[in-house]
């Protein structure tokens, strides 16, 4: 697919998804922190294979989640990330191409493996996750196709390569380059321990660069340290255009200056796993702005996807996410 115009593209870590159904007296037993992402080496991702058994290998990555979703909801979009030359670099791309989405960066032919993600979900259907970043972490800015930049609408930025120095680099030196020929720039802030050690860098570039930002409860209040969701909410205001709050099972905020939207959760049943929720809620209201939507729909479109997304195992559809939304809806997607 080579559209004139790519309605968004996203920079994220390119990762494998590795899927497992598991009891909280694992993640004791390995002093995993319930409900965030831990890194680890390449040595701690093979001891947790092992001792694993996997219900489920896909593409994954928060931005990679996204652009997916979009792609499955009929957007022109295309992701930027760093696999390896290796079998689960091909798992990757296969699967994130099989989507619609556009996967193509060139993959390493040396170095370390194609990143993986273990993705434990527990009875209560929350997720937590290790990391292996492999691969991913070799992203720099000679990676990078600027000439795409002032092709697309939207350029949307993973909060988690703020962990790899040349990776923020790279994000960075994109987003100056995209808001330069007229794009608009949305940042993702991934999770609360992201932001803790990178809170500085978070704000200086709300400060600078970006358009529309979107966090969960706990992300928001702690990116400046706020007292409540209330308070958090007026700390963010003046600092982008959009912001879009996920409450989890409560629905979402959406602010954009004076303006408040509330919007209601969508439930397709029992809650089976929240990973990539808040990716495909990215996905839906994206997919929604970019198509000059009004924010209430918008929000709509992402807390259906989102709600969809929680019903089953895994973070791609098993059926038709713009069939989901035209039905729940009444809206074509």
């Amino acid at each position: 697919m080579n559209p004139e115009k790519l309605d968004v593209v996203a920079i994220g870590n390119a990762i494998v998804d590795v899927l497992i159904n598991t009891e909280e007296s694992f993640l004791r037993e390995h002093s995993l922190a319930k409900g965030n992402m831990t890194l680890i080496t390449q040595e701690k991702a093979e001891e947790l294979y092992s001792k694993s058994d996997p219900s489920l290998e896909t593409s994954g990555g928060s931005a990679a989640n996204t652009i997916a979703g979009l792609s499955e909801l009929g957007s022109n979009a295309e992701f930027i990330g760093r696999v390896k030359k290796d079998a689960l670099g091909n798992t990757f791309k296969d699967d994130i191409c099989s989507t619609g989405a556009v996967f193509n960066t060139p993959p390493i032919k040396y170095g370390p493996s194609t990143a993986r993600c273990f993705i434990y979900v527990t009875p209560d259907a929350e997720r937590t996750m290790c990391t292996y970043l492999g691969a991913s972490v070799l992203l720099e800015t000679k990676d990078i196709d600027f000439s795409i930049l002032g092709e697309t609408k939207i350029l949307y930025l993973e909060g988690y390569l703020w962990d790899l120095e040349k990776a923020k680099s790279a994000l960075k030196a994109s987003a100056e380059e995209c808001k330069k020929l007229g794009g608009k720039i949305a940042l993702s802030l991934s999770d609360s321990f992201c932001i803790e050690r990178h809170r500085e860098s978070f704000q200086e570039l709300l400060e600078k660069n970006i358009d529309i930002l979107f966090a969960n409860e706990n992300e928001i209040i702690s990116l400046y340290n706020s007292s409540s969701l209330d308070d958090a909410i007026e700390n963010i205001k003046p600092k982008c255009e959009i912001a879009v709050i996920t409450i989890g099972g409560k629905g979402s905020i959406i602010i954009s200056g004076d303006e408040k939207y509330l919007i209601k959760p969508y439930n397709f049943g029992k809650v089976i796993d929240t990973t990539g929720a808040g990716d495909l809620y990215a996905s839906g209201f994206l997919h929604g702005y970019v198509n000059g939507l009004d924010l209430q729909t918008c929000g709509n479109i992402g807390s259906t996807c989102a709600g969809y997304i929680v019903s089953q195992l895994g973070s791609r559809s098993k059926v038709s996410l713009k069939d989901i939304v035209i039905e729940r809806l009444g809206l074509p997607a």
